[in-house]
């Protein structure tokens, strides 16, 4: 009777222990899955998965280096002991994500995953050592980890065999640079190709699942995104920019994610102009990514979100002594 009793007591042990695998087991996909989402500042699982889904619809490859990245940053920060709540919101998860799809993007040869999911998990450290130090004066970090680490690990490829950089990002003479304009001009393609090059991804598809993700979580983000990249896309149309640059959306993605941080997240009550600061800032990406992907065509790397950091901290900086802005 008495031996009955305890494997019955050992069952439920046995069954508790499970219970309570599975249940971090979930924590830590539902956390993964807003590291995903907070690309876009949002911490919502359901917009994570959603993304996960429109990156995978354009490449089942691109979708497992998505998520392997996103699990790699949040137990870089579990084991080394980050705060509970920002790894349950996600920011430890953001910066290796994007460092996976671009390094996956941008390299090429056998052993590229590896480098991707190995910069995921240096991107997790990166980050959390910038929040320490930029993160003191007052100024969020954005997606400046994933910029620099980036540009480092595509730098150092010309130094080594077995890695080699993408076609695409051959190195290029200021002095022999030519500006195409001439083209047809087709809005919704621009558009949808705007907030898909967030996650280096084009095709309405994917776009469309990208933009529900947004609108799934916050109206209102919603709206800012569509107006954001609208308002670049007529910017870049007006100033006479790279008719292909504008198309593949290029001009786009930085002033989503501007808008998105100047007038819907890092904005109060005593910004009362922050709507149409957001707009002007998002306008502001254009020539800004203009300037700064010309500074990097000698070394053939892309400008990534480098424009969105430094439009955003334009504002969030001046807002220290402008706080109508």
């Amino acid at each position: 009777m008495l031996s009955g009793e305890r494997a019955n007591e050992q069952k439920q042990a046995l069954g508790n222990e499970n219970s309570i695998k599975e249940g971090k087991l979930i924590s830590f996909l539902i956390e993964s899955l807003k590291g995903i989402s907070q690309i876009i500042f949002i911490e919502n699982t359901i917009t994570g998965f959603l993304i996960l889904l429109a990156i995978t619809v354009t490449s089942l490859h691109l979708g497992i280096i998505a998520l392997l990245s996103a699990m790699i940053g949040t137990l870089v920060a579990k084991i080394g002991g980050a705060d509970k709540k920002m790894v349950s919101q996600g920011l430890m998860g953001y910066n290796s994500v994007l460092t996976g799809l671009a390094l996956d993007s941008f390299l090429s040869g056998h052993n590229v995953w590896i480098v991707a999911l190995i910069g995921a998990a240096v991107a997790a450290v990166l980050t959390a050592m910038m929040m320490h130090f930029i993160g003191n004066i007052g100024i969020p970090i954005l997606t400046f980890p994933f910029i620099l680490l980036t540009w480092f690990i595509l730098l150092a490829a010309y130094k080594f065999d077995s890695i080699t950089l993408s076609s695409s990002l051959a190195p290029q003479s200021l002095a022999n640079w030519e500006l195409h304009t001439a083209g047809e001009i087709n809005v919704l393609e621009g558009v949808f190709n705007g907030i898909g090059q967030i996650f280096f991804l084009t095709n309405a598809l994917p776009a469309i699942l990208i933009f529900i993700a947004v609108f799934w979580a916050d109206r209102k983000m919603g709206i800012y995104a569509v107006i954001g990249n609208v308002a670049a896309f007529l910017a870049a149309v007006a100033l006479g920019g790279e008719h292909a640059l504008i198309m593949l959306g290029l001009y786009g993605y930085n002033a989503i994610l501007t808008i998105l941080a100047v007038s819907a997240v890092f904005n109060t009550k005593e910004n009362r102009y922050s709507p149409v600061t957001g707009v002007l800032a998002a306008c502001i990406t254009v020539p800004m990514m203009a300037s700064v992907s010309m500074w990097l065509l000698p070394y053939g790397l892309p400008a990534l979100t480098m424009p969105f950091v430094l439009c955003t901290w334009l504002i969030l900086g001046a807002r220290k002594i402008l706080p109508n802005l």
